[in-house]
């Protein structure tokens, strides 16, 4: 009979049923495409950092460990004192400028000699390296983004630059230019907002930065292998409080079409209530009819809210092929349990009103 009782309640409203599983699907959608886009964006970040082939990075003592923003730039003329160092075999210089023109992206300006030697040099696909204080390279995946070839010309900051080469992806950043140049745009000369070392061998890399520490004490020096441990949310605070508001905000959408759905579930079914209550329903089997349908709408809409999730991270790629949305089994769980409970948690209440009506004055409800 309760079975009965919650399918027909479900299909006797199908617009109201549809409503509460789009808001579930939603609220899961959310929560697992906004962690999913964070996450993507920061494992990416730390993924191009790592393909560059530097042992060390040394950043400024206000920078963040997120390296799409620009930070506070350190005088470039540190990168001669980091050169004498021991075991120090090169030093290349990096000033980065974050720019939404267009798009989120972070222009590396770069020394092509130093970084050439740090990083081996770029793979080109076509085109050739930096060489006039206009040139600017791209990855293949902004080549593609933006429809890009050789020759053309790209307006970034205000600035025209000539697209002489295409290299493969994975490699720092996807627009590199020369770093005078991107210094002298945004005001700031003989400046660099990270330098990257490279060691004689690795195996010196905790000697060179116990001697980096101690020449530069207030500056944040780290290992480029653990660079992709380090970037997670839970070391960005700023990033960690966003995600929270947005799984709050996300949770309280569901919570309340859970509370108005079963809310006016009740008031609609107080005489089929009062029904179940003159053959001997007990306040225990209401309550428990009403939150095994709260379950099945929330089941419903979980699936929903992953397909969507999948469905969103799809047209994200689609407009924007240079964005990483990372969606994991882990954030999917995560995301179902908190829809769940915020469907109990909603309604939880219109059930105790329904275990508590008194079965003659349910009858009579008009």
């Amino acid at each position: 009979m309760m079975n009965q009782f919650v399918l027909s309640n479900l299909f006797h409203r199908p617009i109201r049923t549809l409503i509460g599983v789009i808001a579930i699907g939603v609220e899961v959608m959310l929560v697992v495409v906004i962690v999913g886009l964070t996450s993507g964006m920061l494992q990416e970040t730390a993924r191009r950092i790592e393909g560059i082939g530097a042992d060390i990075m040394v950043q400024a003592p206000s920078e963040q460990m997120f390296l799409v923003m620009s930070g506070s730039p350190m005088p470039i003329k540190i990168g001669e004192k980091l050169q004498e160092q021991k075991y120090v075999a090169y030093v290349a210089p990096a000033f980065l400028q974050f720019n939404t023109s267009g798009g989120v992206e972070t222009i590396w300006g770069i020394d092509p000699t130093s970084f050439r030697d740090v990083s081996s040099g770029f793979v080109f696909l076509q085109g050739h390296d930096l060489e006039g204080p206009d040139d600017m390279l791209i990855d293949d995946w902004e080549a593609k983004a933006k429809k890009l070839k050789v020759g053309d010309i790209f307006k970034v900051l205000n600035h025209d630059w000539n697209v002489v080469g295409i290299v493969e992806h994975g490699k720092a950043g996807r627009i590199f230019v020369t770093i005078e140049t991107l210094q002298d745009l945004v005001g700031a000369r003989e400046k660099a907002t990270i330098f990257l070392v490279k060691c004689t061998r690795p195996e010196h890399t905790n000697d060179v930065i116990a001697e980096i520490k101690q020449l530069l004490p207030n500056y944040p020096v780290r290992p480029v292998k653990e660079f992709m441990t380090l970037m997670t949310s839970t070391n960005i605070p700023a990033l960690e409080t966003f995600i929270h508001s947005m799984i709050a905000l996300a949770v309280s959408v569901g919570l309340l079409v859970i509370f108005l759905t079963m809310y006016t579930t009740v008031l609609e079914r107080t005489r089929d209530i009062g029904v179940l209550k003159s053959l001997g329903a007990s306040k225990l089997l209401i309550v428990r009819a009403l939150l095994t349908e709260t379950a099945l709408l929330c089941f419903l809409g979980v699936a929903a809210g992953i397909g969507l999730s999948y469905l969103v991270r799809a047209g994200f790629l689609a407009l924007f092929p240079t964005l990483s949305i990372l969606i994991t089994p882990g954030w999917v769980f995560r995301a179902a349990l908190i829809a769940l409970t915020g469907a109990f948690v909603g309604a939880s209440y219109p059930a105790w009103i329904a275990s508590r009506k008194d079965a003659v004055q349910a009858l009579s409800y008009d």
